[in-house]
């Protein structure tokens, strides 16, 4: 592994040679191999190595992922459907999407060292707000598709005690189709009934709960909305819009008009195409929904100071917490790429982005004039960057071969053509597209004149009055100076993988190597749009395929869906295919899944959103599956059994010996075994999904693989099935993935978030079989070596017979609480120490669960056992009476800079052993923008925009 000095495997693996052969004596170990062999079940072990090609240097990787990009076709894309062209500001691109500080953070749960993102955050909500007019916006959801779904669900939840027999939900035909699927597939398992049409001809009876509309649709009609929400008020039906943030600069907002939720697509405000994403789906609705709204909410509180502090609020209706009634599965979102649209927002000002609206339309008016003069009638006289036209049949279809030699790909529905410009549509495009035109009718190209401004193109009443994004932080930061000098501020509030190890139990925050990443912004790359025909992307489908069967290689199953674009979407995926399996078998009442009660809050939330009704197994008091439990209650619902969804190692941090027998009771009783992927870490090269009995998994490609969680998202959920599965994996409305018996799409694109797919084609090439495993190992190693140094110093919750754990290790903090600590303090006071905090009081309260990663060093390890040993002294200190009980380092945690350099100061302890606990910390201090925030308050007193302009600094 070790005989090239530029092999990856030594970049991303953190302990060198000699460190791991000091580790592995620690732990008590005879060799790591030993270890792995004490930790791992034998009746699970791999006999032969994972075949995965590799490893390829870094050199070698960037020029293999060159040639492959070359193979691509992004020509220019005038397909629309919510995915339009765009201009990633340099200053964004370097400064946010290329910069670890933004793209390594975990979702904000620690708000005290989150606070230039939560910042970041509270702008997009604003900029939703303000353009939608709507009262609240939730801090982005996956895809529109998706957005819409959850505001269907929303609607349903609302209704259910006013139109408690409503089950019908009107779709207007004017949405995207991708969208119309979507919905189709997340209602049906629910039993809500679909009904796609003309909104002006619908029936609006006491079975309707709600509809969805799009304005402008899909092929760019813009609609008088309002007339039609007033009737479906009138009816007692509530109303939900697509719609979009670049036309609504111009456009009457939908809340304006009425509607009760609004969604739609961020991605055309600086987020490359990317062939599908990632891009941050907008959710805004009216305030008194805001506990039913799905996914993080960015709020102000205050901090025990009384300074104006940023949290995420109302948790308790999240998977997390509430779990089967949770609002949603979302766990994951598209934090990264939200601060990216917002940020597009804050350079641009609301000046910037009306000036670009209105170029945009005016484009496309001179557009339409030109197809008047060549005698073709646009389908519609209201419009804002999208023209629907119909040639002649022959015409038509010398158009599209003419326009796919040259490049140019458009939308096309039989002779009706379908054409969206955008930001980087130029005056050459637009004679370039006429030139095509004429040629295909037979005739000349018009003169257009793009001199002379153009009126809008709907009536006055359809035109925006309203004001927007007037907050100060919309227009401060006109010059590159300014804007940079302000995203550093905020960078600097964030704990990243660039400040200091993030030990997330069930996270897995490893590394994200540049070299990884690097190919995301390469144009033969990000240009391509999702819905382009397939012969073009050809560089990408190749990634797709190769990426596929690696992770057949290492999950031991036979098929792969890399649609879904989280890991709850995963779950959902897999199990609306073990849906389909069981009903193509004639056993549609097979719909209990069994859960353990240490799951992931996404698997039972998930597992109601698929329509199956949830069966908690108990966990014995080692932590395990309780298997006699689970014979129980797998015999009890025999006739009716689903599917277990089981995680490995447990989320305990253990590999259970029982795994196969559970697996085997599960399918002796007809049900299937769905595993849950979170903890892959620990499997990849030792063990796998179809050795242990399961029949279908997901992978959070944004843990094992690589892809950075950008401070909540993106993520990757992609599923893995047996081969009795496969004809069941997602397809799509608009190309050809998928079988004939396909369960609807999960995600608008067919490849989800497939731009950043590129991330573990490239940890996968870079390490090969041989180096995952040993990144396996060291991810074991690291985890046994936090135990051995800690172990004497806090409980160990749980672990084999032998003593050792996988990848992850949970310690006990309850016994703490006699003296007044909880697990929170000991969080925050790792502040102090700059880190951040493990997963605390998850799986089990009053506990936090310690998971390294490989990429961690020795040295980073031993100054995190250290921080942790300092921090039980502390609490030593309060236990014998050496402390004061409520004033003290801990309670009072964490300590800011202007604390500690105020001229007042009242503690009991001095103001260096607050801020610079032990000596590691002067070299590396990292300070808290804010003191502890009181979360009460935030969410007694919900305020969800920016606050007043005094808390932003000038410059």
């Amino acid at each position: 592994m070790r005989s090239r000095p530029d092999h990856f495997v030594d970049r991303h693996i953190g302990p060198g040679t000699d460190d791991l052969i000091e580790m592995v004596a620690a732990v008590g170990a005879s060799s790591l191999s030993a270890l792995i062999d004490e930790t791992v079940p034998s009746d699970i072990r791999l006999t032969a190595p994972v075949d995965v090609p590799g490893p390829d240097t870094e050199a070698e990787f960037l020029a293999r992922t060159r040639a492959i990009g070359k193979r691509n076709r992004p020509g220019r894309p005038f397909i629309g459907l919510g995915y339009y062209g765009c201009i990633t500001p340099s200053v964004i691109l370097r400064n946010v999407f290329e910069n670890p500080s933004w793209y390594t953070p975990y979702t904000p749960y620690q708000a005290e060292v989150a606070q230039g993102r939560l910042e970041a955050l509270l702008n997009y909500q604003t900029m939703v707000a303000d353009l939608t007019g709507m009262a609240i916006a939730n801090a982005s959801l996956l895809d529109e598709a998706t957005a819409a779904a959850e505001a269907m669900a929303l609607l349903h939840r609302v209704q259910a005690r006013r139109r408690a027999a409503a089950n019908r939900f009107l779709v207007s035909e004017g949405c995207f189709p991708q969208t119309i699927e979507v919905v189709r597939g997340r209602a049906e398992p629910l039993g809500i009934e679909i009904i796609v049409g003309d909104p002006n001809a619908w029936c609006l009876d006491e079975r309707v709960f709600g509809l969805l509309l799009q304005n402008p649709t899909a092929d760019g009609e813009i609609t008088a909305i309002e007339t039609v929400i007033e009737e479906s008020h009138g009816a007692g039906v509530l109303v939900a819009v697509c719609s979009d943030l670049l036309a609504l600069t111009l456009l009457t907002p939908p809340g304006e008009c009425g509607a009760d939720v609004v969604v739609g697509n961020s991605q055309r405000f600086g987020v490359p195409l990317g062939y599908g994403g990632p891009h941050a789906a907008f959710f805004a609705t009216r305030s008194e929904f805001a506990r039913q709204t799905p996914g993080r909410i960015i709020g102000v509180s205050v901090d025990r100071h009384g300074d104006q502090a940023f949290r995420m609020s109302l948790q308790t209706r999240e998977q997390h917490i509430r779990r089967e009634r949770a609002t949603s599965n979302i766990c994951t979102a598209q934090a990264l790429l939200a601060n990216i649209a917002g940020f597009y927002a804050v350079y641009h000002g609301p000046a910037g982005l009306r000036g670009i609206a209105e170029r945009v339309h005016r484009l496309t008016v001179r557009l339409a004039a030109g197809f008047q003069a060549l005698g073709i009638e646009p389908a519609h006289r209201c419009f804002f960057d999208t023209l629907s036209v119909t040639l002649p049949t022959t015409a038509s279809e010398r158009f599209r071969s003419d326009a796919t030699a040259t490049g140019l790909y458009f939308r096309y529905d039989g002779p009706a053509i379908g054409i969206s410009l955008d930001e980087t549509t130029t005056d050459s495009d637009v004679m370039e597209i006429l030139a095509i035109a004429a040629t295909a009718l037979g005739t000349v190209t018009p003169e257009v004149s793009f001199d002379a401004g153009v009126p809008l193109a709907w009536p006055e009443a359809l035109r925006r009055c309203s004001p927007f994004l007037e907050h100060p932080v919309f227009h401060r930061h006109r010059s590159e100076t300014r804007m940079m000098r302000y995203l550093k501020r905020l960078e600097r509030r964030d704990i990243g993988l660039d400040v200091s190890m993030i030990p997330l139990g069930s996270c897995t925050m490893k590394l994200t190597a540049a070299t990884e990443i690097r190919p995301l912004s390469w144009p033969e790359f990000s240009l391509l749009h999702p819905f382009m025909p397939m012969d073009q992307a050809a560089g990408y489908q190749a990634v797709f395929r190769e990426l596929e069967s690696f992770l057949c290689a290492i999950t031991g199953l036979s098929a792969v869906s890399l649609q879904p674009n989280s890991g709850a979407q995963g779950e959902l995926a897999g199990l609306l295919v073990i849906r389909a399996f069981h009903r193509s078998q004639g056993r549609p009442s097979r719909d209990v899944v069994l859960i353990p009660a240490s799951a992931h809050g996404t698997n039972p939330a998930s597992a109601v959103m698929a329509g199956m009704r949830v069966v908690i197994v108990a966990c014995d008091e080692q932590g395990n599956v309780d298997v006699d439990d689970l014979q129980v209650k797998a015999q009890t619902h025999q006739d009716t059994l689903c599917a277990l969804m089981v995680t490995y190692p447990s989320t305990h941090g253990v590999f259970e010996d029982a795994i196969r027998n559970v697996c085997a009771i599960v399918h002796e009783h007809g049900g299937q075994v769905y595993m849950d992927g979170a903890n892959m870490n620990a499997q990849v090269g030792l063990t796998s999904p179809a050795t242990i009995g399961a029949d279908v998994c997901h992978l959070n490609l944004h843990k094992t693989f690589a892809i950075p969680h950008g401070g909540g998202g993106p993520g990757m959920g992609p599923i893995a099935v047996a081969s009795h599965l496969a004809p069941y994996l997602p397809g799509h409305p608009l190309l050809p993935v998928g079988d004939e018996f396909a369960v609807p799409a999960v995600a608008a694109a067919p490849w989800g978030s497939a731009s950043i797919l590129l991330i573990s084609y490239g940890y996968m090439r870079l390490l090969g079989g041989d180096g995952m495993r040993r990144a396996t190992e060291v991810a074991i190693l690291n985890a046994n070596y936090i135990k051995a140094k800690l172990a004497e110093h806090f409980d160990v919750l749980y672990t084999r017979e032998n003593g050792r754990v996988a990848h992850e290790i949970i310690f006990d903090l309850r016994g703490f609480r006699s003296a007044g600590v909880t697990e929170l303090d000991v969080a925050k006071r790792l502040m102090d120490y700059g880190f951040h905090a493990p997963t605390v009081s998850f799986p089990v309260p009053g506990t936090m669960m310690v998971e390294p990663t490989e990429s961690e060093s020795r040295d980073e390890l031993d100054r995190f056992c250290e921080a942790l040993v300092s921090i039980r002294g502390e609490i030593q200190e309060i236990v014998d009476g050496e402390a004061d009980a409520v004033d003290n380092v801990l309670k009072n945690a964490p300590h800011t800079a202007a604390e500690a350099t105020a001229d007042n100061w009242s503690h009991p302890y001095s103001r260096l052993r607050a801020v610079y606990p032990r000596p590691f910390v002067r070299d590396q201090k990292f300070w808290p923008a804010v003191g502890r925030i009181d979360d009460v308050h935030g969410d007694r007193n919900l305020f969800c925009s920016c606050p007043p302009s005094e808390h932003y600094e000038d410059g």
